[in-house]
């Protein structure tokens, strides 16, 4: 055993069938955890969304059970305390993405974190995190786009005691509310969170009463380990040696005319050890969509890859972490320095995942992975109503997912699997505003043996007068298709005004005002698709033209299928359509970019899009 070997590896006295119990308790745990979120929040980007992450950790702080990977250490480090002057009851709080090394990665996010003690020993944490509504800043959500320091971005916790031995800080957090413009629900969703961290203290507690604690921390270490050999035995088959593979692709723009921004990327392996360098990222944006990239985020992103990929019974947790070394440029739009803007860094995320999962595609021998995501926007209506009443309105919606190999990417979904939508009566009982339209875009998915994800349209009309903040992406650059498979359509928006007229906006606004009897038509862009479109079920193609998912023309040019007057494959004309379609076009590409002009050209539109539009709304 080398120093650097973590030192839960090695023998475990912990039998195999305590283990498994152990294991499925905090497995099961992690959903609970959600799940008293849920049912105790009020805000519907909680509440009806699920916008919240567990995480359970042994003593040491390593997330033994979660998604995102464990910042416990540095937000310990960035308090005014340390480990010894943890008690039990007490609950840590914060929304600084930069004392918690983007654990959070912008200031609606409200993690909390409770160490958990039995019989006055110190055996682990747990810690919730949520999207709040609103923290406060120079627009509702607190998510503008034109802000170019974190200052603007709402009320900044540093990692603080809000609980004290099981009592709260009331003036604390009387303190925090009152800087945001919905107090009742931050407050309500602050409590969800920590009641949240309570159902994992309470599981964890019955399983040191029913096995002891030293067995407890033993399985904890010996989950690790379990992990850890998985991820070796993935790395050692499906990462070659010797080569290096690097990719890039681009968000848009940072939504004040600079871009487009691009990601690189070079994977490659010595020994046990994968290297994942970002070194080639562009610089950090004066504007928002800067994405402080945790470290061991982005290796949990890495293992969450192979680990779905390859042997999905193998449990999410830190036990890999040493397998990986990760090189995150400072100064880089993955690593900004503070104090950068971070408010809207969704389409760096989203960008970021693509840029992995098609290295892997290169770097994996006969492994085609999917395509290139859409997006996942978020939309703030705020104003006042004619009675006086504030209303605010946050919303996450969703876009196409790419093909995956062996099947089509789902329509008008989210890249977080287990996100849900609003409900369209949900948003019509409590907000002023009508849903006139929540549909999936036709033929915006890319065409591929496996189809990407459609995009969506939804279409609202308000009801009262007020401003709308979003921020997208995708709407210059194209979601590529992989091995054959075709780009997907890009996402738009228009405005619609009582009047008639109408406005195409960009990606990204700020408080653009609205009056009653406005419309939005919100479209999202689609997925890319996976594989040789010509060798895609001819009698699905006609299925989906019966569904209005895809258009008669589509199904001829991008799929060669022909159809019959009753809709039926013509499949001797198919077969024709088929063969003059292979015979005429152009070698199919391993990532088809879409008709993209060069990087000065495009450059120019960002920028003059923006600049015209910022003319209409000064």
């Amino acid at each position: 055993m080398s120093d650097t070997t973590p030192d839960f590896v090695g023998d475990h006295a912990v039998d195999q069938t305590t283990l498994d119990i152990i294991e499925s308790t905090l497995s099961n745990t992690r959903y609970e955890m959600d799940r008293v979120v849920e049912t105790t929040a009020i805000s519907p980007v909680i509440r009806e969304q699920s916008d919240q992450f567990p995480l359970i950790a042994d003593a040491q702080g390593r997330m033994v059970m979660g998604q995102f990977g464990s910042a416990i250490d540095t937000i310990l480090e960035n308090s005014s305390f340390d480990r010894d002057d943890l008690e039990e009851g007490d609950v840590l709080a914060t929304n600084d993405p930069y004392m918690c090394a983007g654990a959070v990665s912008h200031t609606p996010d409200m993690l909390l974190l409770r160490p958990i003690f039995y019989e006055g020993d110190l055996v682990g944490f747990s810690s919730q995190w949520g999207n709040l509504m609103d923290v406060g800043g120079k627009t509702p959500g607190s998510m503008p786009v034109k802000a170019t320091t974190i200052f603007e971005e709402g009320m900044r916790l540093p990692p603080v005691k809000l609980y004290k031995r099981g009592e709260i800080d009331s003036e604390l957090l009387d303190v925090f509310v009152h800087n945001t413009r919905l107090p009742d629900h931050a407050e309500a969703d602050i409590k969800a969170l920590a009641a949240g961290t309570k159902a994992a203290e309470t599981r964890i507690v019955e399983l040191c009463d029913r096995f002891g604690k030293e067995t407890y921390l033993d399985a904890c270490d010996a989950i690790l380990d379990r992990t850890r050999d998985g991820m070796i035995n993935l790395i050692d088959e499906f990462i070659p040696e010797g080569e290096r593979y690097t990719f890039e692709d681009h968000v848009d723009d940072d939504g004040m005319g600079n871009g487009p921004i691009k990601l690189h990327l070079e994977i490659y392996r010595e020994g046990e050890t994968v290297y994942l360098d970002w070194t080639g990222t562009d610089a950090q944006v004066p504007g928002t969509v800067n994405f402080l990239l945790n470290e061991k985020m982005f290796k949990m992103f890495t293992g969450v890859f192979l680990i779905m990929a390859f042997d999905p019974l193998l449990t999410f947790n830190d036990g890999y972490y040493d397998l990986f070394e990760v090189t995150l440029p400072e100064g880089s739009v993955l690593q900004p320095e503070f104090p950068a803007a971070l408010g809207n860094r969704l389409p760096m995320m989203a960008r970021q995942f693509d840029v992995l999962q098609a290295t892997f595609s290169k770097l994996i021998d006969g492994f085609s992975v999917a395509g290139s995501y859409g997006t996942s926007p978020n939309l703030v209506y705020a104003g006042t109503d004619s009675e006086g009443n504030e209303f605010q309105m946050l919303e996450i919606l969703y876009g196409g997912i790419p093909a995956r190999p062996g099947g089509d990417g789902l329509d008008g979904h989210s890249w977080w699997p287990m996100f849900r939508t609003v409900p369209a009566e949900y948003q019509e009982a409590y907000y002023p505003l009508t849903i006139d339209e929540y549909s999936t875009r036709a033929d915006t998915g890319g065409p591929g043996e496996f189809r990407g994800g459609h995009g969506i349209t939804k279409v609202f009309t308000f009801e009262e007068d007020g401003a709308i903040t979003f921020q997208d992406d995708r709407a210059h650059t194209y979601p590529w298709g992989v091995d054959g498979g075709k780009y997907a359509k890009t996402s738009e928006k228009r405005l619609i005004r009582a009047d008639g007229t109408e406005e195409r906006l960009p990606s990204k606004v700020e408080n653009v005002a609205v009056a009653a009897g406005d419309k939005l038509v919100f479209s999202t862009a689609g997925g890319g698709g996976l594989g040789d479109p010509l060798d895609r079920d001819a009698e699905l193609v006609a299925s989906e033209v019966e569904r209005g998912l895809v258009s008669e023309s589509a199904a001829d040019e991008e799929y060669g299928v022909v159809l019959a007057d009753d809709g039926t494959v013509d499949e001797s004309a198919t077969a024709d359509r088929r063969a003059e379609i292979r015979e005429t076009r152009d070698e199919p590409k391993q990532f088809d970019y879409g008709p993209l002009p060069d990087e000065e050209t495009l450059r120019k539109q960002i920028r003059d899009e923006r600049r015209s539009f910022e003319s209409q709304h000064s």
